[in-house]
């Protein structure tokens, strides 16, 4: 019997509609008038999944019994009984109750497929084993049921069922997929967008490498080697030369005509490309492919024509951009045309782009060693000249030896020569024995004329066998050295890229490792003072345009044009050492030991300018904001205790008891108000000027919940803490303020909402700071939220939400709260909450056992914290979350 056929409805995440889908898939066959029967299906608890059922055949499922429990199960006897046409089975990735014929489902399926029923079935991609590590790691949940890949892929067909991470999540919290009391849990926990975007984003690159695969194998059963231009995909071949920014830049202009596309630049490395190319051009390229939204490839072959068009078709490209070779005329002539020809002759369907440019035909300049030694070729000279004349001494023996017996025995001498010497000792080795075999062995003897034209054409081929043995000698001892040379400067650029980065100061440590790499005293990197130099330099040049960055060895005298090795590695940089003139070979490894230092000197120069715009922007803002809040919010509660004093101060007019009251009232609510704002400056200025130091100590959450909700109305808060929180490190004090902040404003701004605070499980933790993991509290409210495009602004300071004027404060809660926690090494962030609302999340890294000794001086916050504990005699219970 023929296997029947399997469907699979694949989706990111539960509740995205992969059961619903496949349900409406039955009704739509059914309508066709095909047997669909419901073998399995659930309907957790929706309404409009389970309205679907109606309408279908439905096989009633098996109850059996495990711990004191009954489970339902598919009746695969029942199923195989009725034989339908086609049987809907939910949860293609469950482990069967024990007792059950098959432990897995997929099992049960397999069955049915055999017996020639087709299946409709789901999966979710967290179920697919090669991907449960991954999974794992991003939600923190770790799936006990999973299925093999290879099980899924033999599917005849995929659906994949998507919907957007922000519809889901709007979808959980309208009660579309869990019940109430679950979904602010699932929000904070495994619904969280990110895992949710990053779930959604393994799904569609499984998918679209089964897409692949399936296609792959469809034009290798069909034998279709042409390109399929499904996507505009440019490939751009780099020979190392100075052209290849301007074939960069061409072909960037040549994908802006159509939308969308890919751009791939190959570096193709032929033989001689070791020695051909230039490692800053190189490193250029790279940068500049990258800035233009490509990526950069290498690949190697004997043929680079042959290796470009090979990874063309490799990744289904429809152009290439190749420049003018850079060859002579007389190569191309015995090559068969340069590199672009060749393209152009073997691309097929491939549109070529031969472009030419101000570089074409300009080769890259690097010196080139055409012999084999000095040793060595003093050697052949000698050689050269010396055998020759023994070998005729030889011959001299026998008097009847005739011509071809001299050639050949003095070939053998060439040979040896080109062995030793190479070229040029080799050819004036023939030359010289065919001077002798003219005179002593070609008749007439004792002349230099030849009477026989035989005797010519063997005194020629002669030459000509000696000049290509040691033309291919010479050839084959050039390719040993730049092999040996390329190994070696790899080699040597992989231990100087991991003994800097294992030093505090990479540029530095570049420079240290220079010393020994190149046997020299002084290595001393300087940049020109017009072009973005290190704000640390040591201290200028010799050139007051150029500024020492950073030196080692013995380079304190040395200047930017004083030692014996000056390399550019760029406009604005150069590297010099000292101590000893490099040689030539060791040129191309300098211009690659340049392009390495210029990175770290970039990347240095970037994170000290980050820190000074970040600096001077935050003080900018801090004096403005400052001198806004003295001139209007400061002034609005003094104005309230100078009018209430003053009423009472009039000495005509008399209160009540009850009016004085009011207006002792307004005088303290004023005062505690002024209190606040001060307070609230004063903790910002400490955050803005790094004074802030926090004692840390391992905390739980519960400690620091309850007294920071002090001065909260009863029940108006809500805490859902499961009980096994890991410890935090942090500052107690500063923590109480953090959240009581948060929570003040929540209240403020929603008042008409609930607010829930909710902490994530123990276990492996998904969230990280700094690559460690992490504790998290969400405080949940439903009020109108803030715009997303707001977010980064509403942590500024002196912000308020619409700037009402008529809220209390100045706009600096939410920024102590923010400054705080990154002061204790955490992170506060906002999230939109699913149905409208805000969710504040308070990151802190787990507690590591260690804790800060106390030296017994109280800090500021802790006296405060300790001072509001006192003010409040009613505590508010936490109410934990029971197991």
């Amino acid at each position: 019997m023929a296997r029947a056929t399997l469907r699979i409805f694949l989706g990111a995440a539960p509740g995205v509609g992969k059961t619903y889908a496949m349900l409406e898939e039955g009704h739509r066959l059914a309508g066709r008038g095909e047997d669909v029967v419901v073998a399995f299906a659930m309907d957790h608890g929706r309404a409009d999944t389970r309205a679907l059922l109606d309408g279908l055949d439905v096989i009633p499922p098996r109850r059996l019994p495990y711990r004191g429990t009954e489970f339902e199960e598919m009746d695969l006897d029942a199923v195989l009984a009725r034989r339908p046409g086609t049987a809907i089975v939910d949860e293609y990735a469950h482990s069967n109750i024990p007792g059950s014929r098959h432990p897995k489902r997929w099992q049960d399926i397999e069955e049915l497929l055999n017996a020639g029923i087709n299946v409709l079935s789901t999966v979710n991609i967290q179920h697919l084993e090669s991907l449960g590590d991954v999974v794992t790691a991003i939600t923190d949940v770790r799936q006990a049921e999973t299925v093999p890949d290879d099980i899924v892929r033999r599917a005849d067909q995929i659906h994949l069922v998507d919907i957007s991470p922000e519809l889901l999540r709007q979808r959980l919290g309208d009660g579309k997929i869990y019940a109430a009391e679950k979904i602010d849990a699932a929000l904070s926990n495994y619904f969280r967008l990110g895992n949710l975007t990053a779930l959604r984003e393994l799904a569609l690159l499984w998918l679209a490498d089964r897409v692949d695969e399936g296609l792959a194998k469809y034009r290798a059963e069909q034998g279709i080697e042409a390109s399929w231009p499904a996507r505009e995909r440019i490939v751009i071949g780099l020979t190392g030369g100075p052209e290849g920014e301007a074939l960069i830049r061409r072909a960037a202009r040549i994908l802006k005509r159509v939308s969308g596309g890919d751009l791939l630049a190959v570096h193709v490395r032929a033989a001689d490309g070791v020695a051909a190319e230039s490692p800053q051009a190189l490193e250029a390229q790279r940068q500049l492919i990258r800035d233009l939204g490509g990526s950069y490839h290498t690949v190697a072959g004997e043929d680079p024509a042959s290796a470009l068009l090979a990874f063309a078709r490799s990744v289904n490209a429809t152009q290439i951009v190749v420049g003018v070779s850079r060859h002579s005329n007389l190569s191309r002539l015995f090559g068969g045309g340069g590199i672009g020809n060749r393209v152009v002759r073997d691309s097929g369907d491939i549109d070529v782009h031969m472009v030419s440019h101000s570089l074409g035909g300009r080769g890259v300049d690097h010196p080139r060693e055409r012999d084999l030694g000095r040793v060595r070729v003093s050697v052949g000279f000698a050689m050269a000249v010396i055998l020759p004349v023994l070998l005729q001494l030889l011959l001299a023996l026998n008097p009847d030896q005739n011509v071809a017996t001299a050639v050949l025995i003095q070939l053998t001498g060439s040979i040896a020569v080109a062995l030793v010497g190479g070229l040029w000792p080799a050819l004036l080795g023939a030359l010289w024995s065919s001077l002798l075999v003219n005179f002593f062995s070609t008749p007439p003897v004792g002349t230099l004329t030849i009477s026989d034209p035989q005797n010519i054409l063997a005194l020629l081929v002669f030459v000509g066998v000696s000049a290509a043995v040691a033309a291919v000698v010479d050839v084959s001892a050039r390719r040993s050295k730049e092999a040996a040379r390329a190994r070696a400067e790899a080699a040597t650029l992989g231990d100087l890229t991991r003994g800097a980065f294992r030093a505090e100061d990479t540029v530095k440590g570049l420079l240290e490792q220079a010393l020994d790499v190149f046997q020299v005293r002084g290595a001393a990197l300087f940049t020109r003072s017009g072009s973005a130099s290190e704000s640390n330099a040591a201290a200028d040049g010799a050139d007051s345009g150029w500024r020492l960055v950073a030196h080692a060895g013995d380079s304190a005298a040395t200047g930017p044009d004083e030692g014996q090795n000056i390399e550019e590695v760029n406009p604005g940089t150069r590297l010099v050492l000292s101590g000893r003139v490099l040689p030539a070979a060791d040129r191309r490894l300098l211009g690659a030991f340049g392009v390495q230092l210029a990175a770290q000197l970039e990347r240095r120069q970037l994170a000290a300018s980050r820190r000074e715009v970040l600096r001077l922007a935050e003080s900018n803002t801090m004096r403005t904001s400052i001198l806004r809040a003295v001139s209007h919010d400061l002034r609005t509660p003094l104005a309230g205790i100078k009018l209430a004093v003053g009423g009472l101060r009039q000495p005509n007019i008399h209160y009540t008891a009850e009016e004085e009251q009011e207006l002792l009232a307004t005088i303290d609510e004023c005062s505690d108000r002024l209190d606040a704002l001060v307070g609230n400056l004063l903790d910002m200025s400490r955050i803005t000027s790094d004074s802030v130091n926090p004692l840390i100590r391992d905390i739980r959450w519960y400690e620091v919940i309850q007294p920071a909700l002090h001065g909260i109305s009863a029940g108006r808060v809500r805490v859902d803490l499961p009980p096994n929180m890991p410890e935090v490190d942090a500052d107690p004090g500063m923590l109480e303020r953090v959240i009581a902040n948060i929570v003040e404003n929540a209240v403020k701004y929603a008042p008409d909402s609930d607010i829930v605070l909710v902490g994530a499980a123990g276990g492996l933790s998904t969230t990280t700071l700094a690559g460690q993991p992490a504790g998290e509290l969400r405080i949940i409210d439903h009020g109108q939220g803030v715009p997303a495009e707001s977010v980064v602004q509403m942590f500024q300071p002196f912000q308020r939400l619409d700037d009402v004027p008529a809220a209390t404060g100045v706009g600096l809660g939410l920024a102590v709260a923010k400054g705080f926690t990154e002061a204790m090494g955490g992170t506060l962030t906002a999230e939109q909450t699913p149905g409208g609302g805000l969710t504040m999340v308070i990151r802190l890294p787990l507690s590591t056992g260690v804790a800060f000794t106390d030296d017994g001086a109280q800090s500021p916050i802790r006296a405060q914290t300790a001072l509001l504990r006192r003010q409040h005699t009613s505590p508010l219970p936490v109410r934990k979350q029971t197991p």
